[in-house]
């Protein structure tokens, strides 16, 4: 009998990226609703989900997500979509009786000034980065979720935190979207309008680390089909989650200066140092997951050329809203 998945979040970025990956597998069967047939804010309609649905494995791939702009001026939507979402299904899934649950988070769970690269255990040691801590708590409650019905009823449920994503159906709206998708979409316009300057928000030095969607769907579904005694015996006391990533960073202005080769952009690049720049530095340690068997294969620029493919593909879907 195949296994009966269902990737909650399947029309997103992450979402979309399991089910590619998923879907070539034989031995599993997917199970997706989008939310006009199923809300996940609503208890009773995620209740009625579980109970009607023989669902073998979930992956928690849906979430309320955006950049900087977005985490400010949404703060009570980020806060409440995220923690309604997964209390919803992590319940729902453990009482219809459902043992193994992948819920994904985010690097941002980390202390703004955590020690570089940061560790799974830096989790809850120092303040977080002001811009995003109502979308970083719900993540933290979200870990701290399953962890505990980890312990109270013996399930198997497991969190993996990737660093910044980035890929195909990423969200490239002009403000809402994350530093990718924003200046892929803004040097794309720039390059066909043959503009002189592309203004970047920040002072260009605060270093990030940048994985690929469908790497990150591939380390996903390893982690989730790691045997039980496997994923404990490389699980801190206490922790149910992993961090996933390429354990490469670079600046904000060497990523803008890629992107502007991949895009065609001839002009100068701008640093607005008025706007904020958020944390410092974000570099997963990501010993662990290596340990467990599963390395990141995608280069920043052979992802950001295919990122840029996709994205021109795909005009059609963004005309209207200032794209060439």
């Amino acid at each position: 009998m195949p296994t009966r998945i269902f990737v909650a979040g399947h029309q997103g970025m992450v979402g979309s990226a399991l089910v590619r990956h998923l879907r070539a597998r034989n031995d599993t069967e997917l199970v997706t609703r989008s939310r006009s047939e199923l809300d996940l804010l609503r208890q009773a309609e995620v209740d009625a989900f579980f109970r009607k649905e023989a669902i073998d494995q979930v992956y928690l791939a849906a979430a309320k997500v955006g950049g900087i702009q977005a985490n400010s001026v949404y703060p009570a939507q980020f806060i409440y979509e995220n923690l309604a979402i997964q209390c919803n299904l992590v319940h729902a899934a453990h009482q219809a009786g459902i043992q193994k649950i992948l819920l994904l988070g985010s690097s941002c769970i980390y202390p703004r000034l955590a020690s570089q690269p940061m560790r799974e255990s830096a989790l809850l040691t120092g303040p977080l980065e002001a811009t995003n801590e109502p979308y970083a708590i719900a993540k933290i409650a979200g870990i701290k979720l399953c962890e505990s019905y980890n312990r109270e009823h013996g399930r198997d449920y497991r969190s993996v935190m990737p660093t910044n994503l980035y890929g195909p159906n990423d969200n490239f709206h002009p403000e809402n979207s994350h530093v990718i998708p924003a200046l892929l979409r803004r040097f794309h316009e720039a390059a066909r309008e043959d503009a002189a300057e592309v203004v970047i928000w920040g002072s260009g030095k605060p270093m990030r680390e940048f994985l690929h969607v469908d790497d990150m769907a591939a380390a996903s579904v390893h982690v989730m089909d790691l045997p039980p005694d496997v994923w404990q015996a490389h699980t801190e006391p206490m922790l149910s989650h992993i961090n996933v990533g390429t354990g490469i960073d670079c600046t904000i202005r060497e990523l803008a200066e890629t992107i502007a080769k991949v895009t065609g952009f001839g002009g100068n690049l701008a640093f607005d140092s008025s706007k904020p720049d958020g944390t410092p530095r974000k570099l997963l340690d990501v010993s662990r997951l290596e340990g467990l068997g599963w390395r990141s294969g995608i280069s920043l620029e052979k992802g950001l050329q295919e990122t840029y493919a996709w994205f021109l593909e795909h005009q059609s879907h963004f005309r209207g809203r200032g794209v060439a």
